[in-house]
């Protein structure tokens, strides 16, 4: 498995990322939307996985360095959700008209902040996104009516010991409008799955 540094442009931002090709047919790529405070190279070991059983990946960095810089002092760009989701539908727009994923499945993977930003997203692009992931996300960063317009296949994924994430994810559950949705709870599993067997 080849892993590619490639640079994606957004406005006049540029987003760079890491990207691994789709080894099996019709696997498709499933791009990676980290959550505050955490980089591209957080969510590696889910990547790993995926690419192992031919699925393509790509994990990014939203803000720009400059950026974070900004972030760690205000922490005030990791919660602007809408930002943020415009940026990946840029992610998600290049790898629909990439000769390598055109016309593959696109997944999203969001954690924590991630998760509202791919919820968000996934309303930007209907027709071009397959599936969501949200793993301790925030779903509760996106507007209640745009939660009851996506009806694209959802699944929550949220430790038991993280509560307050627990309970937004649950109202987020019942107003999203997808017919495929689900809340899996991780027994044991605090927010940023840190325990061990938790992987």
């Amino acid at each position: 498995m080849v892993v590619e540094s490639i640079e994606i442009q957004h406005v006049d931002k540029t987003l760079p990322g890491d990207f691994c090709s789709p080894t099996r047919k019709n696997a498709g790529i499933v791009i990676f939307v980290h959550g505050s405070g955490s980089s591209r190279f957080s969510p590696r070991f889910v990547a790993e996985i995926l690419r192992s059983r031919g699925v393509g990946t790509f994990l990014l960095d939203l803000l720009t360095p400059r950026e974070e810089a900004i972030d760690e002092r205000t922490r005030h760009l990791r919660f602007d959700i809408e930002m943020l989701s415009q940026r990946v539908a840029s992610v998600i727009d290049y790898f629909a008209q990439d000769k390598r994923t055109q016309g593959l499945p696109i997944g999203l993977f969001g954690a924590s902040t991630g998760g509202g930003a791919a919820l968000l997203a996934a309303s930007l692009c209907p027709n071009q996104i397959a599936t969501v992931v949200s793993r301790g996300g925030r779903p509760d960063l996106v507007p209640v009516p745009v939660l009851k317009s996506i009806n694209t296949p959802t699944l929550f994924i949220v430790g038991s010991k993280d509560t307050v994430v627990l309970e937004l994810n649950k109202q987020a559950l019942n107003a999203l409008g997808s017919k495929e949705k689900k809340l899996q709870v991780v027994e044991g599993a605090t927010h940023l799955f840190e325990e061990k067997g938790m992987y």
